[in-house]
């Protein structure tokens, strides 16, 4: 039987649709592509950049989470940000994120070109572009658990590209198998093994392109928050968040730590290149000649499912911020509505007119420029976004709402400090990493002048409703 919210959303998406958006979230393309890249700089110490990030993302989840768990009704985690920190920083976090979903969107968009291009060099991007924009939008537009069945699929395809991958290597390493560069072996991990290959200073710069540099391995771990944004939509949400947020961990033991070991295992990391996918370079030794196509499949299919969860994740924000406005605002009459498919429509199709900007910015490269400054700047805030929300997980601890047996963060004393305290840590190191450090003053710039604009607006705010 249909569930529908007093918002007039429907929890249409069940457990199934929701666990496999939250292993599609934690599978960024950055595995695919990218990792090679991260591999070269640090050697087989990489292994402990993924596993320390993605135990403090893992501790995120828990305290966004906890949060959903005690109000299951909200859509996204940014109602949080403005219940416990007040309207002035939930009005600037909640624009920041969403801008910042716009221009992730505008950058999968543009990947789903690079990639369709690889079978079809003719086609112009932008035809492309639009048609994959169009489709996806269609997709939100018709319900919420059509959107979980697209994410269903496209997971899938996530999943049995790494298995397959995991498979093959560890067949390989058993029978030793022989290979241009030797053979493939267990011992290749520790073949001239150094926890620093290249200096303190890449091992450190590969904790931040993890997920927020322009190396591909950027899309790593972002978006991992995404599952929490199914909750206000999901037929059991105290059941499904407990287990998409605990098994968090586990999927990048299993999926990160697992492929990064069988491909240093088969291919001697000072031997990878940097420059092509890990993917790719392993099964050509395996012995199959259309892993280049196979794997762009696969990239393509990630591509599309980023983008898909960021038009959803995207829509749900702008409706969380028109409701958040005046009643008589016409923001919030036109963008603060529910459709009869129980979606926030008019939202979505206000994020995908804007990320339509994108076939018309390919046509200059001056803007093109411009637009990969501004993805930095959008990407960098982030940080900022989840220092956030990770302070008002501490304000909800000592709120009215706290539930002493609700879905509690682990040691929460210990690791929410240290939480904090590590993300700090990773904004600092960007001003270390050269084709970051735009970006990173550009985040402090932003946070400083639209943080000010916005607390002038809503002190305006306070003092018309007091009139």
């Amino acid at each position: 039987m249909k569930t529908t919210n007093a918002d007039g959303t429907v929890r249409a998406l069940s457990n199934r649709h929701v666990q496999m958006i939250a292993i599609g979230g934690t599978i960024g393309t950055g595995l695919f592509l990218g990792s090679g890249s991260t591999i070269s700089k640090t050697g087989p110490s990489v292994m402990w950049v993924y596993l320390v990030l993605g135990f403090f993302f893992f501790l995120m989840m828990r305290a966004i989470g906890e949060m959903f768990y005690a109000d299951p009704s909200q859509h996204t985690f940014v109602a949080f940000i403005s219940r416990y920190l007040g309207p002035s920083v939930g009005h600037f976090t909640g624009w920041t994120y969403w801008i910042g979903l716009i221009f992730v969107c505008m950058a999968e968009l543009t990947a789903t070109a690079t990639y369709v291009k690889f079978w079809l060099p003719n086609v112009p991007a932008w035809l492309i572009e639009i048609s994959f924009l169009l489709i996806l939008a269609a997709v939100n537009l018709t319900a919420a658990r059509l959107f979980g069945e697209a994410e269903f699929w496209f997971a899938m395809i996530k999943i049995v590209a790494i298995v397959a991958l995991i498979v093959t290597g560890i067949f390989m390493m058993v029978g030793h198998h022989p290979t241009p560069l030797g053979q493939a072996s267990i011992g290749n991990l520790f073949h001239n093994y150094q926890l620093f290959p290249h200096g303190m200073a890449n091992f450190i710069s590969a904790f931040p392109m993890v997920f927020f540099a322009f190396p591909m391995v950027f899309f790593a771990f972002q978006g991992i928050e995404f599952v929490s944004i199914t909750i206000g939509e999901a037929k059991n949400p105290h059941r499904v968040i407990k287990k998409a947020v605990n098994e968090t961990l586990l999927r990048i033991l299993l999926f990160y730590i697992g492929a990064l070991i069988v491909i240093m295992g088969i291919i001697p990391w000072t031997s990878l290149s940097p420059d092509s996918s890990p993917f790719v370079q392993v099964f050509k030794l395996a012995g199959y000649p259309a892993a280049a196509a196979i794997i762009n499949f696969v990239v393509l299919t990630s591509a599309a499912s980023s983008l898909n969860s960021c038009l959803f994740s995207a829509g749900r924000h702008f409706y969380q911020l028109a409701t958040e406005m005046p009643a008589t605002s016409r923001m919030r009459q036109w963008f603060g509505t529910i459709s009869k498919s129980g979606v926030p429509a008019a939202a979505i199709v206000l994020s995908a007119v804007l990320v339509l900007v994108t076939p018309v910015m390919s046509l200059s490269a001056a803007t093109t420029a411009v637009f990969t400054i501004v993805t930095g700047i959008s990407s960098d805030m982030y940080l900022i976004v989840y220092t956030l929300a990770m302070v008002a997980h501490r304000k909800y601890r000592l709120s009215n709402d706290y539930l002493e047996d609700g879905f509690k963060m682990p040691a929460y004393r210990i690791t929410s400090p240290l939480t904090i305290a590590f993300f700090v840590l990773i904004f600092a190191s960007l001003f270390f990493i050269q084709a970051d450090i735009i970006g990173a003053v550009g985040a402090i710039v932003w946070t400083l002048l639209f943080g000010t604009v916005t607390t002038v607006h809503q002190a305006r705010l306070r003092a018309v409703a007091r009139e």
